[in-house]
C-alpha cells in the first residue's frame, strides 16, 4: 500500500484560502535518487519520469498504480515533455542533447549542438502550441559524474533556446543565466517564466513571436526553484525547497503545499487534469486537488 502523508497546505494570502484537495499525500513511489521530468500522457494515463542518477526513466500507471522501469540505460534523463502529437520529448544530462519519442518508439535527436558546440546539459523543456521547443541548458550534468558525465562547456554560457517548428539549428533565446531551469508558458503563451536555479529567482519575458523581451525577476526566494507549471486559474506552481509554491498573476505568494522532501517538479494529470504529482528527492507523491491544471492550448 502506498504510504499516506498529510497535505498541509499553507495559507499566506486569503485569495488561496480553499485550495485543497485530499488530507492525504500519497507516497506510490519512494527509490529514487533524484527523481524529476514527470510528464503525463493523458491518452495513456501513464506518468513518465526521471531518476537521474540512477539513469532510468520510471513509468507510473494511473489506473493500476504501479511503477516499473520505462528505459535503463537512458543517457540520464531530466526534463521532458508532450508535444501536441501525444509525443515525449526529453533533455538528456548524458548525451547532451534534446529527443523526442516517436509514435512507433524510435528516438529523434531534436538538438545536441549549437554552432558546431555541444549544448551543456538541457534541464527542462516546453513546447508551444506551435510546435516550437524551448529548452533550458545549464551546466548541472556535466559537472560531476553523479547527474551525467564530467565535462566542459564548449559553449561556455549557459543558455534558453528555442527550436523552430520545423528543427533546425536552435537558437538563443535568453543569454544572461547563471544557470537556467525550469521554464513554463502562461496559459496564453504571451509569457514565458524561467527559473534561475542560481539565482533564486523567476523571471518573466514576454513573447514576441520567436523571441522574447523583458526578463524581470518575477519572484525570488531564498529557498530557490526547479520546474514550473500553471493552473487553469492562471496561478503559478513552482517546486521548492519545501513544497511547491503558487503565485497569484500578480506576482503574490498565495500559499505552500508543503511536502517532506525537496520537489524537483510538478505535472497535472488524470482525466480531469485535477491529480497532481510531484517528484520530490526519492518519492513521487500524489495528490486529488480542488482545481485542475491548464490545459495545452
Amino acid at each position: 500500500m502506498p504510504a499516506m502523508i498529510p497535505a498541509r497546505f499553507e495559507v499566506l494570502d486569503e485569495r488561496f484560502a480553499g485550495t485543497g484537495g485530499d488530507r492525504f499525500l500519497e507516497q506510490v513511489f519512494d527509490r529514487g535518487r533524484w527523481l524529476e521530468g514527470p510528464a503525463y500522457a493523458p491518452a495513456a494515463r501513464v506518468l513518465l519520469f526521471s531518476d537521474i542518477p540512477n539513469d532510468r526513466v520510471l513509468r507510473y500507471d494511473e489506473v493500476s498504480g504501479r511503477t516499473d522501469v520505462f528505459a535503463t540505460p537512458a543517457d540520464f534523463p531530466n526534463g521532458r515533455t508532450l508535444d501536441p502529437q501525444g509525443r515525449f520529448v526529453s533533455c538528456e544530462h548524458g548525451a547532451r542533447r534534446v529527443t523526442r519519442v516517436e509514435h512507433d518508439g524510435s528516438t529523434t535527436v531534436l538538438a545536441d549542438s549549437w554552432q558546431g558546440r555541444r549544448l551543456n546539459s538541457p534541464n527542462d523543456v516546453v513546447v508551444r502550441s506551435d510546435g516550437s521547443i524551448w529548452f533550458t541548458d545549464p551546466s548541472y550534468g556535466i559537472h560531476t559524474d553523479y547527474e551525467g558525465h564530467r565535462g566542459t562547456s564548449e559553449i561556455g554560457a549557459r543558455h534558453v533556446f528555442r527550436l523552430g517548428p520545423d528543427g533546425g539549428e536552435p537558437e538563443v533565446v535568453a543569454d544572461d543565466f547563471v544557470q537556467p531551469n525550469g521554464l513554463a508558458f502562461s496559459p496564453d503563451e504571451r509569457h514565458l517564466y524561467v527559473v534561475d536555479s542560481d539565482q533564486h529567482t523567476i523571471r518573466l519575458f514576454d513573447v514576441d513571436g520567436a523571441r522574447l523581451r523583458g526578463g524581470a525577476v518575477w519572484a525570488a526566494d531564498d529557498l530557490g526553484y526547479d520546474g514550473l507549471r500553471f493552473d487553469d486559474g492562471g496561478r503559478l506552481w513552482a517546486a521548492a525547497q519545501d513544497g511547491v509554491h503558487c503565485y497569484h498573476p500578480d506576482g503574490t505568494l498565495l500559499g505552500k503545499l508543503l511536502v517532506p522532501e525537496i520537489v524537483a517538479n510538478l505535472e497535472f494529470g488524470g482525466p480531469q487534469r485535477n491529480q497532481l504529482y510531484l517528484t520530490a528527492t526519492t518519492s513521487l507523491y500524489t495528490l486529488r486537488v480542488n482545481f485542475r491544471g491548464a490545459r495545452p492550448r
